[in-house]
Order: C-alpha cells, then structure tokens, then sequence
C-alpha cells in the first residue's frame, strides 16, 4: 500500500507536457469536496521547474486559490517566463480548469550562492518514535462523515503524521493557536530535488489553516464549518528529504473577519530550518440546518 499511495503522487505531480510552457495535471480525490490546494501548489511548482535551468532551484512560492478546482477535470497549468536574469528566474503560472483561473502563482528561482546564514531553533519535542500515531476515528463517529472521507481515512494517504498534541477532531476542545506536528513520505523516493520540493509544497497544506481554528473549538470535520485556502506561501531554505522526518511548527497570530493567519516552520530531524510557510483562509461557520 506505502508504494502504491507514493507511486499516485508522484505521478500526479509528473505533468503531461502539451507545449512549451502549457502542462496537464490530473487529481487525486482525498475526501474533500473539491481539489486539495496542496496538490495544486505541487503541480504548479513542478510546472514552473520545469521551465527553469536545471542549476536554478526555487527559494520561494506565493499562491493565490481564486477558484475551487474540480476533481473530475485536469488542470492545465500555463506558465510565463517572466525573467531569467544571472541570478534569479521568475516565472509566473496559472492554473486553469475549464475556461477558468483556479490559482495564480509565483515562484522565484535562484543558484546555490554563499552567504550569511542564521535560523530560529527547532522547538525542543519528543521524537517521531515516542509519539503514537494517530487513532482512528471511533466507528460510531465515522459512520456520520462524507462517503468520500470515510474512503480517504480508510485507504490512507502518501504521508504519515505523528502530532506532539493530538486532538479530537470530532469532539473538539478549545487550546492555544499553536501544534507541532512530525511527517515524512511512508515510502522512500529517488533523490531528485525538484521532486521533494514538489512534495513539500503538497505537504505543506496540511495542518496550517487549521491552526487557526484552535482558540475556538471548532473543526473541518464538522458540517458547520466551511474552511478554504485563500492564498498560500512557502520558501524554500535549506536542502531536505520528503522520506525522512520533518517538523512542522505552525502558529496563529490571528483570526478576524472569517479569515484565519497560519505560519509554519519546517525543520529537518537535525534541526535544520529547511523551509517557512504562511497562510490566509476562509473560516466560515454556518448556522446548521434546523437551528436560528
């Protein structure tokens, strides 16, 4: 099962080119009612790679949903050269899904260069080892999700997560707006790098938005909560591995006007910050039906 889950991503993120700069992704369903905006960051990162010198690797990603994606239609991914100086390239790509923009996107490129180098530490929490994995979710509440999220909990994804805090996201308590949560691919993968960026970008959607919902006691698993990517940044510090433990630390400063602020560090076993990310999304509550 590790290989075949590894096996679909990696085919999902290897874009069928249909001109010079035009690619064609496919997607994936994961439980969610539309498109999973990691994947979309993912394949439009692997897109803009590959228009880009093999000896330029991207430093940074800035994203924009503008659209809810169709999981029963490819996505083209059309992207502009917009500067290849001598030391950086730019290119912008926006992803299209029937007639329409879904994503803008854009991602800066640059080769290895010395320089001054400082990082925040990586928090001090228990290894992956000596956390349990995540439970399953109690039949009996299992039984009332989507017929889509019942397929994903039950087949599990690419990825495997172990959280320093874990929480019930069925019955939901009220804590702090901060978690820590390690991951890695639950297969190994070949050693190119543009590969384990693409990944990362996938990987990087999960768990941030949700962050902000902490203070409130509320979850994306509940029917009365409408949550969505609104945009999506990332970049890219230090070398890495997808296969092996990464630390996500993520915290929120704030949430106003149905809209939450995510920021995330990415820090490598050793401790190495090896990439930063941040997020803005929707979180809508919505009277349930029979309720004023």
């Amino acid at each position: 099962m590790p290989q075949t889950v590894v096996a679909e991503l990696i085919e999902l993120l290897q874009l069928e080119r249909i001109e010079e700069n035009l690619f064609r992704g496919q997607s994936r369903d994961i439980g969610t009612k539309y498109v999973f905006g990691g994947q979309v960051l993912g394949q439009a990162l692997s897109a803009a790679q590959r228009t880009v010198d093999p000896s330029r690797h991207v430093h940074s990603l800035h994203a924009y949903f503008l659209r809810a994606g169709d999981i029963e239609a490819p996505i083209v991914y059309d992207v502009d050269r917009a500067r290849d100086g001598k030391s950086f390239s730019t290119r912008r790509v926006v992803a299209i899904q029937h007639g329409q923009t879904i994503l803008n996107c854009s991602a800066s490129f640059q080769h290895d260069e010395p320089g001054a180098e400082h990082q925040l530490s990586m928090p001090e929490v228990p290894a992956p080892e000596d956390l349990d994995p995540p439970q399953p979710v109690d039949p009996e509440q299992f039984s009332h999700l989507s017929a889509k999220l019942q397929r994903w909990l039950a087949r599990g994804g690419p990825f495997e997560f172990r959280h320093v805090y874990p929480r019930d996201e069925i019955k939901v308590p009220k804590r702090p707006p901060f978690q820590h949560v390690w991951f890695r691919l639950v297969d190994r993968v070949g050693d190119e790098p543009d590969l384990h960026r693409a990944m990362l970008a996938y990987a990087s959607d999960f768990h941030l938005i949700g962050t902000t919902t902490f203070p409130h006691g509320i979850s994306y698993l509940q029917p009365n909560v409408q949550m969505a990517s609104l945009d999506h940044a990332i970049w890219f510090h230090r070398p890495f591995r997808i296969d092996e433990w990464l630390l996500y630390s993520c915290d929120s400063p704030s949430a106003q006007g149905a809209r939450g602020l995510a920021r995330g560090m990415i820090y490598s076993r050793d401790g190495r910050l090896v990439a930063s990310t941040a997020q803005e999304g929707l979180i809508r509550i919505v009277a349930e039906s029979g309720k004023a």
